[in-house]
């Protein structure tokens, strides 16, 4: 919706910009109605084009055409920065619990025959983006039963609020929780502060890295507790691979991989958390999504094992 008005505000606008460039009878009247109603689409590009064909077949007229194309561009910049001016002032004066957007995550499974299987996978990720400022709260559950066995049961809450200290790079902050007993503890918490670098920052990918000092406590299954002082070491990818991607005849989507891997290393247990993802637009709000996950300890406790997998096929809800 704000998308269409803005639109509607860009056509308006270059229609007053038409109306308003004043007539030179130099200027051949087909190709001033030509660039008249490029001008009126509102589309930049198509202005562009419609300018640079009409430079090439009338030489003679190129300063006026440019003098048309320079005020249309003046006006179309001094509209931009009007509204990314209110953009502003509106996230600087939103409330609290203003300015969040989100996914909610959901897929479940169920398997008869030889074995008796049923699980879910739950995720919900909500952001909140300021002038230098975002916010990230993280939630997932992971649950399974096997012929009536619980076979697995994880949980998963994160925190991480981030500031920009320039373009590139910022400083960060993460407390996070997990509980999985099947791993050999009942609780695991960790808070960590350190310096994130945006090594790519491009509409089609981005890559950022972080890395800092942590600390984590482990409350083991069988009551034993652990302190550490730690070190994070975390990665964060998304790489759009096209605009649209062909599903089914009637249905376009967008193609996404998105990566992550985050590693605390300490000199007892270093653990890593590896996730690879491809996201299949389905409209505009809901998607598909296959994920496939890595979690390695290199110190388990007696009876678990160091490395688990899991791979996902979830519905995400945008919001």
């Amino acid at each position: 919706m704000v998308v269409a008005r803005t639109r509607l505000q860009m056509v308006l606008l270059a229609a007053a910009v038409a109306a308003a460039t004043p007539a030179h009878a130099e200027l051949p009247e087909p190709v001033r109605a030509m660039i008249d109603a490029a001008i009126a689409t509102g589309d930049e590009g198509k202005v562009k084009t419609v300018g640079e064909l009409a430079r090439a077949t009338n030489p003679a007229d190129v300063d006026e055409i440019d003098a048309i194309l320079a005020d249309f561009n003046a006006k179309i910049a001094a509209h931009k920065a009007a509204e990314a001016e209110a953009k502003e002032q509106q996230i600087r004066s939103a409330g609290v619990f203003e300015n969040w957007s989100g996914k909610g995550e959901f897929g479940a499974f169920r398997a008869t025959g030889n074995a008796s299987d049923t699980g879910i996978s739950t995720g919900l990720t909500v952001n909140r983006q300021g002038i230098d400022w975002r916010h990230q709260l993280t939630a997932r559950v992971d649950y399974q039963r096997s012929n009536g066995v619980t076979t697995r049961e994880q949980y998963l809450a994160r925190y991480e609020p981030n500031v920009n200290i320039s373009d590139r790079f910022y400083v960060y902050a993460l407390a996070q929780y997990e509980r999985d007993q099947f791993q050999g503890f009942s609780a695991r918490y960790a808070v960590s502060g350190g310096l994130g670098f945006q090594a790519l920052k491009r509409d089609e990918i981005q890559l950022s890295l972080k890395a800092g000092p942590a600390y984590r406590v482990t409350e083991f299954v069988d009551g034993r507790n652990d302190s550490r002082i730690a070190g994070l070491i975390g990665l964060d990818f998304d790489w759009d691979i096209s605009d649209r991607l062909k599903l089914t005849q009637d249905t376009n989507a967008v193609a996404e991989t998105g990566g992550s891997a985050v590693a605390i290393i300490d000199s007892q247990n270093t653990t890593v958390d590896l996730i690879t993802g491809l996201n299949a637009k389905i409209n505009s709000s809901l998607s598909a999504r296959f994920s496939y996950a890595v979690e390695y300890n290199s110190n388990p406790p007696p009876g678990a094992v160091q490395t688990d997998t899991l791979s996902r096929v979830t519905l995400i809800y945008d919001f």
